[in-house]
């Protein structure tokens, strides 16, 4: 048996997270603070802390950035990770990844990237820092990875989706023009 004493305890609290989230209901993950959308910001619906989620209606009718991230995650991520975060042989699932890490670790894998060596292990995530067609959308590119971290939206594309708004038009162009 591995003795877990001196295993960081990062590592220990996220394996817990994990096995926790898997063990719990779709209805309990819904009340998680870590999902729950509180509050709309920019055009984007947000947790009381002011972390990126999705809000999808009882008839089934997702955000516009839950939307959006399955178009943008489709159009960059897909490719290496796998159709609807489901992973590949190349790289990792990403689904629950958006449900478990920090956001803003989330946030920096992506922009600056990350490499990981030994341990039988050579994996290399490139940093799409520059790449405005990621990061004008990555808040919505983690929406929807969380969505579907959660089951809350099955693979696929969304049936019905919100109106993209005004406020997230102008933002867009602003981001994409810079």
């Amino acid at each position: 048996m591995k003795d877990n004493r001196n295993m960081p305890k990062t590592n220990l609290f996220s394996a817990i997270g994990v096995i926790a989230l898997v063990a719990l209901p779709l209805q309990a993950q819904e009340t998680d603070p870590n999902l729950v959308a509180d509050h709309e910001e920019n055009g984007r619906w947000m947790t009381a802390e002011g972390i990126p989620t999705y809000k999808i209606e009882e008839d089934g009718t997702v955000d516009w950035a839950t939307f959006s991230g399955f178009r943008r995650y489709h159009a960059e991520c897909h490719v290496c990770h796998g159709p609807d975060g489901e992973g590949s042989t190349y790289a990792p699932a990403l689904k629950r990844s958006a449900v478990v890490m920090d956001y803003y670790d989330f946030y920096t894998v992506v922009a600056e990237g990350r490499q990981k060596v030994g341990g039988g292990q050579n994996s290399v995530m490139p940093s799409f820092g520059t790449n405005p067609n990621v990061m004008c959308y990555l808040d919505d590119i983690y929406t929807y990875l969380k969505a579907r971290g959660t089951d809350a939206v099955p693979r696929g594309r969304p049936a019905k989706r919100a109106e993209k708004s005004e406020e997230v038009a102008a933002n867009e162009e602003s981001c994409m023009d810079s």
